[in-house]
């Protein structure tokens, strides 16, 4: 007789295993223990074979009846059930394993050595935010360019247009690996464009003051009431106008306060080569006492919650919208305006470009050319120094030029 599913319900465990008889060879197994386990027994090649089909409640007498017809099937065109599963299982697996997600993470353990630990963290954050979402269970062999166009456009749609840009490059550094291990056949990333899917804007600078009310800005920056290592960041990149990534990555190992000098490694600049800022005596001396403050972790300026990760880059821009600048400085802006100041005193337009690690560089010259000119621009970014004092305190000496 067919079994009921009040009959398997009322099945007690016995002192040894029984099982009780569906039809077409499916049974269920009852353990000494309780278990109740679907079995289907077949012949394949002469052979008796038995089937497991799964655990009762999890699977229903209608599903086991279900999963036993479709075997039954392979089994009518010459096919062993048994054997056909364990390919398909075997499928699955080199499918997750060869699944974008899987090819990425593969791809970002080989990059990451040569590049700096915040960019690679950047990476992956990126990749697990806006790429992972949205084709990393594919196999990578199968991805097309549409399913890149809807990832970039989902990205677009909430205002990240840069990101959606970056995203597309890294998924085609991503396939061009694949390709070259032997995973995938072609870059579908290849095939598009960012302009050919993504609205284009005009191209904004960052937002800086006139020089004429800098004097204003450096007395807020003194008086501001915010956490004391957020005022000793904006008066250090006032002072050396480095790029504010360089600044709030910066780590008490690169500074040599007796020589007033602070190297910045490749790794942390944008053009990949080392980076010389000499440090005039009020730059030393913030140094010093901010060494007071921060000096038990290897950075300068930690962040609040995650000492072993620095301050947000939107830190310095906070705090210059609460001293009232919102939209019309930030950190990025001391720069042009050092540049700007800097050249309409005379100083050499070699020797700023140089500061601002603007000095084009090449393969042979590049572990040079950090180096050069470095005693006139001591001289220049002293006078800078110097310069920002007066201007702080309404002395109006100008900013000594540079004679020949």
């Amino acid at each position: 007789m067919p079994l009921t599913d009040t009959a398997i319900r009322s099945a007690k465990p016995r002192d040894r295993a029984y099982k009780l008889t569906d039809e077409r060879g499916l049974h269920l197994h009852v353990t000494a223990q309780g278990s109740k386990l679907w079995r289907w027994a077949y012949r394949f090649d002469g052979k008796q074979k038995l089937m497991a089909l799964g655990k009762y409640p999890d699977i229903s007498l209608a599903q086991a009846r279900e999963a036993r017809d479709g075997a039954r099937k392979l089994l009518a065109s010459g096919t062993d059930p048994m054997a056909q599963r364990k390919s398909d299982k075997v499928a699955r697996r080199l499918a997750s394993e060869n699944s974008f997600a899987a090819v990425a993470r593969t791809w970002w353990e080989s990059w990451k050595s040569a590049r700096s630990a915040s960019h690679v963290e950047y990476v992956w954050r990126r990749l697990e935010a806006d790429v992972i979402p949205a084709i990393g269970a594919r196999p990578i062999a199968d991805i097309e360019a549409p399913e890149l166009v809807a990832m970039m456009k989902a990205i677009e749609r909430r205002g990240a247009l840069d990101i959606a840009k970056r995203a597309l490059q890294t998924t085609s550094q991503i396939f061009r690996y694949a390709i070259a291990h032997g995973m995938a056949m072609r870059n579908p990333a290849a095939d598009i464009r960012p302009s050919d899917v993504l609205a284009t804007r005009k191209k904004e600078n960052y937002a800086r003051i006139d020089a004429k009310e800098l004097p204003a800005l450096l007395r807020k920056v003194e008086m501001y009431q915010g956490a004391p290592t957020t005022r000793a960041a904006i008066r250090l990149m006032a002072m050396t106008f480095v790029r504010t990534s360089e600044l709030i990555g910066a780590r008490w190992e690169e500074f040599d306060l007796d020589a007033a000098r602070w190297d910045i490694p490749a790794e942390r600049m944008k053009m990949k080569t080392p980076h010389i800022v000499p440090l005039s005596t009020q730059a030393v001396s913030l140094l010093r006492s901010l060494h007071t403050l921060t000096g038990h972790s290897a950075l300068l300026f930690p962040g609040e919650r995650d000492h072993e990760k620095p301050m947000s880059n939107n830190t310095i821009l906070g705090a210059l919208d609460r001293m009232g600048y919102k939209g019309r400085m930030t950190g990025h802006g001391f720069r042009g305006i050092a540049s700007t100041l800097l050249h309409e005193q005379g100083w050499p337009h070699e020797h700023i470009e140089l500061q601002l690690a603007h000095q084009e560089r090449n393969r042979v010259s590049a572990s040079y050319n950090h180096a050069l000119y470095l005693q006139p621009r001591a001289t220049m970014m002293q006078a800078w120094s110097d310069y920002l004092d007066s201007k702080m305190y309404d002395n109006v000496a100008p900013l000594a030029r540079k004679r020949a």
